[in-house]
């Protein structure tokens, strides 16, 4: 198969790291496979990617809604497409599952298909909500299916109307379980937690997750000052890169407890920050199912997390982590308090947490039934390209 991936963005990110991994393995798989991402991106991840397959950079796909770009860069991105003659075209993120699926029909791609990582439409203000819907709604009248990273992102589609429900497929985000369950400490951890080499590790909160507002990074800072009045050794880690990195440096600057806080950026290995760690959290506002969770679940800690649509399916309140409300940032950093000072109960999480059954989100898994939707949207473009033709034959025979 010929398939073209779209992305708004490249950056180091859960929709991203998806995105790669089913087009590495689709390389692997001997498909022919291209990668067009918008003018936000990680230079050294792009570099590392074109060495495996062809990358294209398109200035014009910007992430805000922007009429000119966006006019420009479908023009382009159609162009591309004229030239490659995909069999599949399977696009991600908001702006990039619009503006892709609208160049794929002018081009006549025979498979549309669109990854749902998020929901663009889920917590923000009437006006987005109005603008998103319609457009989802437009574009899902020419896209062949769709595929969720859990059960409640097909449901809030299916009751939108954006999309029959034949249509969804639910593919959890994957990635390589036993690197998880099997990591040990990095090996710089008394740098990253700024304390001497033989001095005992003190509490560490861990929180893995891209640099940008919908995360709320600059809110779990401002509150977190309430969990060293509780513990005052405990070590904040933030570990990730992207567009908000001045803003959570400007909160860290301000913050009075600045010293318990480390902004560590992208590491390689988060595997290892999560083993460091005893309590992970996620303060997002709106996402998908997150793939950093399991993968705090897979590590053995228990987590703190904001409550998402889809988190039920696998975070389990008062099992294996504590699920907090959405607008809460405090109730968050209380509840991280709340886990430090009682280690039995944190201790009874993480036992939890190593006991979740997390199978589906594996890496082969996930690469699996992506190809299989993929054969299923093309098998079923043939049979009705056959069925047309025997109807047309028999028109034809009957005049």
């Amino acid at each position: 198969m010929k398939i073209v991936h779209v992305l708004t963005r490249l950056l180091r990110g859960g929709s991203e790291e998806n995105t790669l991994a089913c087009c590495f393995a689709q390389v692997k798989h001997g498909h022919e496979v291209l990668l067009i991402h918008g003018n936000e991106y990680d230079a050294p991840l792009q570099a590392s990617v074109a060495k495996a397959m062809r990358v294209v950079t398109l200035d014009t796909l910007v992430h805000p809604l922007s009429p000119s770009s966006d006019i420009v860069a479908l023009t382009q991105l159609n162009r591309l497409l004229l030239e490659w003659h995909p069999d599949i075209v399977h696009t991600h993120q908001s702006k990039a599952g619009i503006i892709g699926r609208l160049a794929a029909k002018q081009a006549n791609v025979p498979g549309i298909i669109h990854g749902v990582h998020i929901l663009p439409f889920v917590h923000v203000g009437h006006a987005q909500k109005l603008i998103f819907l319609a457009a989802e709604r437009l574009t899902a009248n020419f896209t062949r299916a769709f595929i969720d990273v859990s059960q409640s992102m097909r449901d809030i589609c299916i009751a939108h109307h954006i999309g029959s429900p034949d249509q969804h497929h639910v593919v959890h985000s994957g990635f390589d379980l036993m690197r998880f369950s099997h990591a040990r400490w990095p090996e710089e951890a008394p740098r990253l937690l700024g304390i001497a080499p033989g001095e005992p590790k003190p509490p560490v909160v861990l929180m893995l997750a891209a640099l940008e507002p919908r995360k709320r990074h600059v809110e779990f800072i401002e509150a977190f000052a309430q969990v060293v009045d509780r513990i005052p050794n405990v070590k904040l880690l933030l570990a990730g890169e992207g567009p908000g990195r001045t803003d959570v440096e400007a909160a860290i600057a301000r913050s009075p407890v600045a010293s318990s806080i480390h902004l560590i950026g992208y590491h390689s290995e988060p595997e290892q920050l999560i083993n460091l760690a005893d309590v992970c959290v996620l303060t997002s506002m709106r996402e998908g199912l997150p793939r950093v969770v399991m993968q705090y679940l897979a590590g053995g800690r228990p987590c703190v997390v904001s409550e998402l649509p889809g988190l039920e399916e696998v975070v389990r309140h008062g099992v294996n982590g504590v699920v907090t409300p959405a607008h809460n940032v405090d109730a968050a950093a209380a509840a991280v308090a709340d886990l430090l000072e009682n280690k039995t109960y944190c201790a009874r999480l993480a036992e939890g947490a190593k006991r979740t059954d997390l199978t589906s989100w594996g890496l082969d898994a996930m690469c699996d039934s992506v190809e299989t939707v993929y054969q299923s949207v093309l098998g079923s473009l043939l049979g009705q390209s056959l069925s047309d033709a025997m109807a047309n034959r028999a028109r034809r025979q009957s005049q």
